[in-house]
């Protein structure tokens, strides 16, 4: 299984994006919401998952680990398939479905284009102890945005400190970020002299 993507985004449509990996280029489907992340010639990190057909071999790209994780699951329940999971989350985030299966909000997943009453009954009924709880991915979500803002703040106070500018920091904590960034989604704290020391190669190196 492809779980995640690194490089340069050379491409962006309007159902996916190209990313340049190793001098080949990948194409992703995204939602809106993962591409509206994205800019042209700037490095990325997308969560991914293949989904193979005996004729095709699709990759899906996502801005998060959980994102991931909820397309995965939502294909679990009967009549959902790739598409129509990615059409889900393009309407909904993560949080915002597993609130509407856990309350049972037919009116939010008949929302979504393709599915109808009947299908959400059945995604409710298929998913409702399947996807988490609202609380649990909101306490997830609240840990791994406290663990950004605190390596952040550190790492870049620390380049200061060193004598380097607030744009080369902030330049430095963009080339650093897939790294912390894989540490929280393993559920660990981001080693921040790792960082400091990865982000002065970055500008050692210009």
């Amino acid at each position: 299984m492809i779980a995640s993507v690194a490089g340069k985004v050379t491409a962006i449509a309007p159902d996916g994006a190209v990313i340049e990996v190793g001098g080949v280029g990948i194409l992703t489907h995204c939602t809106p919401g993962t591409l509206a992340t994205l800019r042209m010639g700037e490095e990325a990190r997308l969560a991914t998952t293949l989904v193979v057909r005996e004729e095709s071999l699709t990759l899906y790209g996502f801005a998060t680990d959980d994102e991931r994780a909820v397309f995965e699951l939502l294909q679990t329940a009967s009549g959902v398939g790739p598409k129509l999971a990615l059409a889900m989350l393009a309407v909904h985030t993560p949080n915002a479905l597993r609130v509407a299966v856990a309350s049972a909000d037919l009116k939010a997943l008949t929302q979504v284009p393709g599915i109808g009453q009947k299908g959400a009954q059945r995604i409710v009924l298929e998913l409702k102890d399947r996807l988490g709880t609202p609380e649990e991915a909101v306490n997830a979500a609240i840990n791994g945005q406290r663990r950004v803002v605190v390596w952040r703040e550190q790492v870049h106070s620390g380049l200061v400190g060193l004598g380097y500018s607030s744009k080369d920091a902030d330049e430095a904590i963009i080339v650093v970020e897939p790294d912390a960034d894989a540490d929280i989604a393993a559920g660990r704290q981001p080693q921040v002299a790792a960082l400091l020391k990865a982000a002065l190669r970055s500008l050692s190196i210009r």
